[in-house]
């Protein structure tokens, strides 16, 4: 009798460890497979919530197949406690794999709301945007300039929300005391720089901040960007350049930056200037003389006096010889590398030809035919117009 027992029990665990395997690759199936979700979504996931919170929001939505298999899938994967607060876009079909690898991987997030400062030469402009699951492109909600007074309801309705995200975005040629000015304005920032950071070291690019942020801590990461992006284009140099330090470098990327906005013109006019400083030509260029005036705090906002041209600023390229003293504003990655690794050409002139890119020549007849080109261009614009 007791073999008997002893045969019916081995058949029953052989029974149930089939059943088991059974189950466990049932389930594996389950959690790799293509979900129920039939178009994208976003998913919030609040601080401080659980694994079992986000399966149940997941399951309510039809999102997945099973809360239990997608708890057990996390909990095997070793993810459960890596749980990630924020906005995120599940994408349609995802599987309960996908969606644990999305809310556990951290980084920005990927749905929701966004609001981007834009900083830039002439103004700051703030865009408010929600992204759309469906077709995972934004669709702007708001723009405005907070300097034309108070901003609007879309604006105020999702500043602090938790969904909302936040970028300054710089632009390249903005001056130092612009990008502080711009950064101390906006209302989710801590505003505690009382000194301009030196002219030409805060790097041009997008930048993630969160409201509290301090401006001082937004600055240093500008600096410590620019701080490499000019350590590695001067380790990368071509030789014989009439350059000696990386400041000087950073003096000219600047100044290329603030002539031309057509990247492929960039290192076409590094090369006029360099040429120029080899033969002893002073430089001559208008925005050096606008600094000298300005001292980068604002635009200009008008055209140069011939009174201006002639007088006398540590800046103005048109009265003292070489580069001055600092740079004029802050040249973005593609200026500095343009100074450093310039087009090989005889050129010393460029004026604008009306396209917005401009006209090149290597002596002074060939520059003044296309000087009288570009005042019948202003000429006949201003007819136009």
């Amino acid at each position: 009798m007791w073999r008997h027992i002893a045969s019916n029990a081995l058949t029953f665990l052989i029974v149930a460890l089939f059943l088991l395997v059974g189950l466990v690759s049932w389930g594996s199936s389950q959690y790799r497979a293509e979900g129920p979700l039939d178009q994208a979504m976003c998913l919030q996931v609040p601080s401080g919530s659980t694994m079992r919170s986000v399966s149940n929001q997941l399951s309510d939505k039809s999102a997945i197949t099973s809360p239990v298999i997608f708890r057990m899938g996390a909990d095997y994967a070793e993810k459960s406690s890596q749980l990630k607060a924020g906005s995120f876009r599940v994408p349609e079909n995802a599987s309960m794999e996908e969606i644990i690898d999305i809310v556990t991987r951290g980084g920005r997030n990927t749905c929701g709301t966004e609001v981007i400062y834009r900083v830039g030469v002439n103004q700051t402009v703030v865009d408010v945007r929600e992204l759309d699951p469906v077709s995972n492109r934004f669709i702007e909600v708001a723009s405005f300039n907070p300097a034309d007074g108070a901003p609007p309801e879309e604006y105020i309705a999702v500043r602090g929300s938790s969904d909302t995200t936040y970028r300054a975005t710089i632009a390249e040629g903005v001056t130092s005391w612009q990008i502080v000015d711009a950064l101390g304005s906006l209302d989710i920032l801590d505003a505690d720089v009382s000194e301009t950071p030196a002219e030409g070291t805060l790097a041009p690019d997008s930048y993630d901040v969160r409201p509290g942020d301090k401006v001082s801590a937004i600055v240093a990461r500008m600096e410590t960007a620019q701080a490499r992006i000019l350590d590695e284009a001067w380790a990368s140099r071509v030789d014989g350049l009439p350059l000696e330090t990386p400041e000087e470098a950073l003096i000219l990327a600047s100044i290329i930056e603030k002539e031309t906005a057509v990247a492929d013109e960039r290192r076409q006019v590094a090369s006029v200037f360099i040429n120029r400083m080899e033969r002893g030509m002073r430089l001559q260029t208008d925005p050096t003389v606008i600094y000298g005036i300005t001292q980068g705090e604002g635009v200009l906002g008008r055209g140069l006096r011939q009174s201006e041209l002639r007088g006398a600023t540590p800046w103005n390229t048109y009265v003292i010889d070489g580069l001055p003293p600092t740079p004029i504003a802050n040249p973005g990655r593609a200026s500095i590398e343009a100074a450093l690794n310039p087009d090989t050409t005889d050129y010393v002139f460029f004026v604008a030809d009306g396209t917005g890119g401009h006209a090149f020549a290597t002596n002074l007849d060939d520059h003044n035919r296309n000087v009288a080109r570009w005042r019948e261009i202003e000429a006949q614009q201003g007819n136009d117009g």
